[in-house]
């Protein structure tokens, strides 16, 4: 999303420049179905253009105009594809692939734009469409939401694809848990197939014209889709060829899903969008691929008031900053519907009004400083590392009758939420990646069950057994209840034996079902016989748990409250971490006031510490996008730009008192020097026009 012939790099002045190389100058991006307008102007580097309509080269076009790299975006699942639906594309008529539910209702997202059960012409008709894109050159293609929903698979395509598949006539997926589960592994396929079809044909493409567009699969968490009631091919997806990456789709919509901890079923934000962060982040760990992590200033439910928006989105941001193994980051999607349109008022919620200005200038000086945080060392300030929890795709195939999952994943928020709410940054591990070589390294202590999810190859137990046997430490928490566990498949040679997966794991371990403790080598492992569910109902479930982690960690257990990492000079705190500052200003603070030893208590803070901005020359500190920044002994200069109707709050270091402050050569008047600490602010309206600020000392 940066501009062509301009500094595109972030320009917080006490950081080094990117390198040239092309990922580098893409830190941040936007999705947007809109042209280029003045209003829209985010100044991240990346305008990822979305649909594969006719009229899109044109969108194209004006975003390029503006300088920005050009990123294509489509959904996998659904879309403007009545062409596909009608057999306007291969004389086919393909509307029993539409995804169906039992009562013979097609699921759709408005009209006629289905959600689709992809055969093989659906994904030849992506692939027209993606052509087009190629054509106007955009620089990478991104397929999104590749979504199956667990009410689907009534459809005559399903069936056909289900006999070609197990060579058995299709059965109701409602009639019996092996029934769901062979529906749900298609479901699983059929998109991974659709995505592969693509990322050939782009594979091809690249070999044949010598070029290097690249493809991701923006969807959301394996912890949201399971919990929404959705399939889709999540870890395989990084091991198809051409895949290049995610993006992490994460925002308010989906982390504030309520979940039950300590029997209380409640929204929680924060914690809940660092687990589906980190579920997202340990999708690609090891393997070469790229995140980006999304955040919402909004969301798709248009009812909540302008608050609720930017408390839940301060809290998603700060969850995704506590993961510093990513630094690049899609700002926000649709800036058209944050810009241009109106929602509740905080104050009252009758009338529907557009962005407070002062939320619109807090984005743009967070998008600025999102360019700059993976240039920075990390120091972790949070809890005892070395903590997973471990989830599998599987999570996503026990949804929906009969005997379904835990609507509410107790599951999995019963063995992770104790850790988060102790102040201890938990990884969820994922578990069909435990193949690849070191991936187990960095835990010390992994909590795992077999309830709701279940090992789709026996591969997995291997890594498993040797990282125990090598010094970890596995809690397996499972009372062998759940019905899937007696689907058939690889574990109980296709139902022909009662063996539940969980004893191939314990018999490679080489311990019994009957002892709670076991020594496995240099490490051990703790049975807990119990409903993993059980424990997120109980008021002192999680009580349990952590004291086998205190026992395990010994004097490296230090349990906190909340988390906070340091990146650099940035200090970020969430879940009501007390961050300790001498001086320094909040981003998620629109005005950028100095804080001076007291830090304002509030649940998430995006901190500068301007103790850690080293050096005496001028320099700008926070504020909107800055570039062609210059500075000498007497003066400093720098273009600023933005969008239109959004005021521009800039923090600069002075070495002296400003003699003249100017705008395009314009005296501007809206300042504040503090003389203490050498720091000025200046105040003014962006314009999406490039204006050079000029400040003489």
């Amino acid at each position: 999303m940066n501009l062509a012939g301009i500094l595109l790099v972030a320009t917080l002045p006490w950081t080094t420049h990117f390198s040239d190389q092309k990922s580098d100058h893409e830190r941040t991006s936007f999705q947007t179905g809109q042209p280029y307008s003045d209003k829209l102007n985010i100044r991240a580097d990346v305008a990822i253009v979305y649909g594969i309509d006719k009229g899109m080269p044109a969108r194209v076009e004006t975003w390029r105009k503006r300088g920005y790299r050009i990123h294509l975006m489509t959904g996998v699942a659904w879309g403007e594809y009545q062409d596909y639906l009608y057999g306007r594309f291969d004389g086919i008529n393909h509307v029993d692939e539409a995804q169906t539910e039992r009562n013979g209702k097609i699921i759709g997202h408005g009209g006629d734009v289905y959600y689709m059960s992809p055969g093989i012409n659906y994904g030849k008709f992506l692939c027209v469409g993606v052509q087009r894109a190629l054509d106007a050159g955009v620089e990478a293609i991104h397929l999104e939401e590749p979504e199956y929903w667990s009410r689907g698979g009534y459809n005559e395509a399903f069936k056909r694809e289900w006999l070609d598949q197990y060579k058995e006539p299709w059965q109701p997926q409602h009639e019996s848990v092996d029934a769901r589960w062979r529906s749900s592994k298609l479901k699983y396929f059929l998109y991974r197939r659709a995505l592969q079809q693509v990322f050939d044909y782009v594979q091809a493409y690249n070999k044949k014209e010598r070029k290097s567009v690249r493809c991701y699969v923006p969807t959301h968490s394996l912890i949201n889709y399971a919990s929404w009631d959705i399939v889709s091919p999540e870890s395989s997806l990084a091991r198809l060829n051409g895949c290049d990456g995610y993006i992490a789709q994460v925002w308010t919509g989906t982390a504030r899903t309520p979940n039950v901890y300590q029997g209380v079923k409640a929204e929680r934000t924060f914690e809940t969008a660092f687990l589906e962060y980190g579920a997202m982040m340990n999708l690609v760990r090891a393997t070469g691929r790229k995140v980006w992590f999304l955040a919402d200033p909004v969301e798709d439910d248009p009812d909540h008031d302008w608050a609720d928006y930017r408390r839940n989105w301060e809290a998603t941001l700060t969850a995704s900053l506590l993961h510093p193994d990513v630094s690049s980051y899609e700002v926000m999607p649709w800036p058209e519907r944050i810009y241009t349109g109106s929602y509740p008022s905080a104050e009252d919620k009758s009338k529907r009004v557009p962005i407070p200005g002062e939320y619109a200038t807090e984005l743009a000086n967070v998008t600025h400083a999102l360019k700059s945080v993976g240039q920075y060392s990390v120091q972790s300030r949070s809890g005892t590392k070395g903590i997973g929890v471990m989830i599998g795709d599987s999570l996503m195939f026990e949804r929906g009758d009969p005997n379904g999952s835990d609507q509410d994943l107790g599951h999995i928020f019963g063995l992770a939420m104790p850790f988060v709410k102790s102040g201890i940054p938990i990884e969820p591990v994922q578990l069909e990646n435990v193949t690849i070589p070191h991936y187990l390294d960095r835990y010390k202590l992994i909590y795992m069950t077999y309830r709701g999810q279940k090992p789709q190859s026996c591969d997995v137990h291997g890594p498993v057994s040797d990282w125990v046997k090598s010094g970890g430490t596995l809690v397996f928490v499972d009372d062998d209840g759940d019905a899937y566990n007696h689907v058939r498949e690889w574990w109980n040679d296709q139902g022909k034996t009662k063996v539940v997966p969980r004893e191939h794991l314990f018999k490679l371990l080489g311990i019994s079902d009957s002892s709670a403790t076991t020594k496995v080598g240099k490490g051990q492992v703790f049975f807990i016989k119990k409903d993993p569910t059980a424990i997120a109902a109980s008021p002192h479930g999680a009580e349990e748990l952590l004291s086998i982690a205190k026992k395990v960690m010994g004097n490296r257990w230090d349990a906190q409250v909340g988390l906070s990492v340091g990146r650099g000079p940035l200090l970020v705190t969430g879940g009501g971490a007390k961050p300790s500052l001498k001086l320094g200003v909040d981003l998620f603070d629109p005005e950028l006031n100095l804080i001076e030893k007291t830090v304002p208590d509030r649940p998430c803070h995006f901190l500068i510490d301007l103790s850690k901005v080293a050096g005496s020359k001028a320099r700008y500190i926070a504020g909107p996008e800055v570039s062609d920044e210059q500075a000498d002994g007497d003066t400093w200069s720098g273009t600023i730009e933005g969008q239109v109707g959004v005021r521009a709050v800039a923090l600069i270091r002075v070495p002296n008192k400003p003699n003249r402050i100017s705008v395009d050569g314009v005296p501007l008047s809206g300042t504040t020097y503090k003389s203490k600490h050498h720091l000025l602010w200046l105040r003014f309206p962006m314009t999406a026009k490039p204006q050079r600020v000029t400040i003489d000392f």
